[in-house]
């Protein structure tokens, strides 16, 4: 996965230049502040892993949060004397708490304060001050620069190696605020932090912009003085990294202090770019004018569009623009154009969901609903739906708020609710447009239900959405947005309920046997859908360059199709609630979306964390 902060740095600043300094002192926490000697003096002996002056230890600690029981407590005590091994060693080997929770107690006893780096920006210009050989050599990241007052903030592996801290000080001659950190995390924010630059570096881009916000104040000077360099080229970059790093959104946001850059990549925001608050507004301004926005209208919401390439690669970027308190915030969504339209197995509906839903869209009339949150991936199934029932012989419509992808041979309808063109107003002329099959982009109000209903009774097929958790979630919600009982079980065919789940990376992906109480836990969910012929295996990712360190490459959806059966309908016409529904529609073989995402991971698709993460949503 490229790297965004060393392509970012040459745009904003050059090398650092400063003197070795013969002492520095180092700041970490206010309760264990470190000051280096005057000259170095040899590195102390480390304090051992799993204790502190004060007697506590790392086990104690995990005990104390209540991560791990007594029982493991005592096992691993037993374990670590009978095999001669360390304390910390024993509790890796037995997989019963993360390497960030035993990085934490570690902190927690040396009174040094604890960093996620997966929840952290990394400054350019902070990256810019070390090298990635002396970061892999003392397992180390810097990730914020304070200018004002010289502090380098750098999360480490092992904070009490007080060689490593000197040397960085002396190399810097800044002061030094020390971090704790995991080591998994130390070695992936490396990794994705230090990766092949961009060819060329300008250096005077701070005082270029600084002279530049002067003059975009003046809107009939901005679209020229904004399409220079730097500017040009950090925009450039950062939709660069986006295009490569496959996101799906990209999320500009101006802080008190300066600018973060996050890149939505399959499904999960990550923090990847931290700006200073001199570009903010050349870089909103760069923005807007590629969007043709209005660059002088700083009060209300925009939105925008513009296209963007890199290589073969073309995407189709859809611009919003938020007031905040800080400045405006920028979400660019990339719609890639190139790819095409998956089909319904390549978006992971299981062989017994497929003949349902298949069996569902061929019917001549009736209604299908597909349900989840927003981001979930409704259009995308939807689209697929479409292009298998796109032919010649057949009109089909869709009424849309946007219109993603153009899909040859539909007649595809933005709304518009300004000119009046809504989702119902929109229905009501499609019905004169003679189609046979009508997508309305989502129900959310009680004419555009009563249009719907009234289109599947006078004979079309017609797809929509709602927001509902599942599937059968969605009859209540329709009965609430005034739909009649009588007319709901006369017209519906299927509900499809989804989720969307990250895949595991091909090229790091490793198995592993779970624990008993995974099993257990999978085999209650799953009850006679669980193989026990087999020795069960999952897998996971390890964490590589193509997955940029995470360990998931792709997506791919859970599904629940809710056949509407004639039991179902007639338990709707007396007692229209989704619980004895579902329950009916799982004892007539539905298989719900959490069944179908603990078959993924039996498959190796997943993993049991990602389903039960999305599984919570």
């Amino acid at each position: 996965m490229p790297n965004l902060n060393e392509d970012i740095v040459s745009l904003l600043t050059p090398l650092p230049t400063s003197p070795i300094v013969p002492s520095v002192d180092v700041v970490t926490s206010s309760v264990l502040p470190i000051v280096l000697p005057k000259p170095i003096s040899p590195v102390p002996e480390k304090m051992p892993e799993s204790s502190s002056s004060h007697g506590e230890t790392v086990i104690d600690n995990l005990l104390n949060e209540k991560l791990i029981t007594k029982e493991q407590y005592d096992d691993i005590k037993q374990k670590s004397i009978s095999k001669n091994t360390s304390i910390i060693d024993v509790i890796k080997s037995m997989n019963i708490v993360s390497e960030s929770q035993i990085a934490e107690a570690k902190a927690k006893i040396l009174k040094i304060p604890y960093l996620s780096l997966l929840e952290t920006t990394f400054s350019p210009i902070a990256i810019s001050f070390i090298s990635r050989p002396v970061a892999e050599r003392f397992q180390l990241i810097p990730f914020a620069y304070d200018e004002k007052n010289k502090i380098l903030s750098v999360a480490m592996t092992d904070p009490t190696d007080i060689e490593a801290v000197q040397f960085i000080g002396h190399k810097t001659g800044l002061k030094i605020k020390v971090f704790a950190a995991s080591s998994g995390e130390v070695i992936k924010s490396i990794s994705q932090q230090y990766q092949h630059k961009l060819v060329g570096e300008v250096d005077d881009a701070i005082k270029e912009t600084e002279s530049m916000n002067q003059k975009i104040a003046d809107a009939a000077d901005a679209s020229a003085t904004i399409k220079e360099a730097p500017i040009a080229k950090i925009v450039s970059t950062i939709l660069d990294y986006a295009v490569t790093s496959r996101s799906s959104d990209v999320h500009i946001e101006p802080q008190e202090d300066g600018m973060r850059v996050r890149y939505r990549i399959d499904g999960i925001l990550y923090d990847r770019l931290s700006l200073p608050k001199s570009v903010q507004d050349a870089i909103i301004s760069r923005i807007k004018i590629l969007a043709e926005l209005k660059i002088d209208e700083h009060r209300l919401p925009q939105d925008g569009r513009f296209n963007f390439k890199v290589g073969d690669k073309e995407v189709d970027l859809r611009i919003s623009s938020l007031p905040t308190v800080n400045g405006e915030k920028i979400v660019m969504r990339l719609l890639r154009k190139s790819g095409g339209i998956p089909t319904l197995v390549d978006l992971g509906f299981n062989s017994a969901a497929l003949k349902n839903l298949e069996a569902s869209i061929l019917r001549p009339h009736g209604i299908i609903i597909v349900c989840g949150p927003t981001g979930s991936g409704k259009t995308t199934t939807l689209y697929s739906i479409l292009s298998k029932l796109n032919t010649s012989r057949v009109n089909i419509m869709s009424l849309e708020d946007p219109v993603e992808y153009q899909i040859p041979g539909v007649n595809q309808v933005q709304v518009n609710p300004v000119a009046g063109l809504t989702f119902a107003s929109g229905l009501r002329s499609f019905l004169r447009q003679d189609p046979n099959v009508i997508l309305v982009g989502e129900i959310r109000d009680t004419e555009t239900t009563d249009l719907a209903l009234q289109a599947a009774l006078t004979g079309h097929l017609v797809f929509s959405t709602l927001h509902t958790s599942n599937a059968a979630g969605a009859l209540p919600r329709l009965l609430d947005l005034g739909a009649e009982k009588f007319l709901l079980a006369s017209t519906m065919n299927a509900i499809v309920g989804q989720r969307i789940l990250r895949k595991i990376c091909s090229s790091c992906k490793e198995e592993y046997i779970p624990s008993a109480q995974i099993i257990d836990e999978v085999k209650k969910d799953l009850g006679k859908l669980f193989p026990e012929d087999k020795d069960i295996k999952m897998y996971k990712g390890k964490g590589c360059g193509d997955c940029g360190q995470t360990g998931y490459y792709g997506r791919i959806g859970m599904y629940e199709v809710f056949i509407i059966s004639s039991e179902v309908a007639q338990i709707m016409l007396q007692n229209p609630d989704s619980v004895s529904m579902e329950q009916r529609a799982i004892s007539e073989g539905m298989i719900t979306m959490k069944q179908d995402g603990f078959l993924k991971v039996l498959k190796g698709i997943t993993t049991i964390e990602e389903v039960l993460r999305v599984a919570q949503e």
